[in-house]
């Protein structure tokens, strides 16, 4: 497959994913939305580096995997300590942080 393939398969994914955190607004769906996005850049990533025949994407692909997955435990344990509070996970009625 030609690699130029897998870079219009990252900027569909990342359109998805930056579409998807624009319209939703339950934050899970939001989390899964951002995760795509960062797939995205992966693969973007890893693709510039098989293109200029270095491991620097992937390397950093690699970091990003790691932030991503912190990312998501941090991020669930706080959403689903405010679904148990507010029973609801809509962005929209998250407003723990206003004055």
């Amino acid at each position: 497959m030609n690699p130029v393939n897998y870079l219009y398969l990252a900027g569909l994914l990342f359109t998805i994913g930056a579409s998807g955190v624009l319209i939703r607004r339950n934050a899970i769906v939001l989390f899964m939305c951002v995760e795509l996005m960062l797939n995205a850049s992966n693969l973007a990533l890893v693709t510039f580096s098989r293109l200029h025949g270095n491991l620097d994407g992937q390397i950093i692909a690699f970091f990003t995997m790691v932030v991503a997955a912190a990312e998501v435990v941090v991020g669930l344990a706080i959403i689903v300590s405010i679904f148990r509070t507010r029973h609801s996970a809509s962005v929209d009625d998250s407003n723990l942080m206003k004055l």
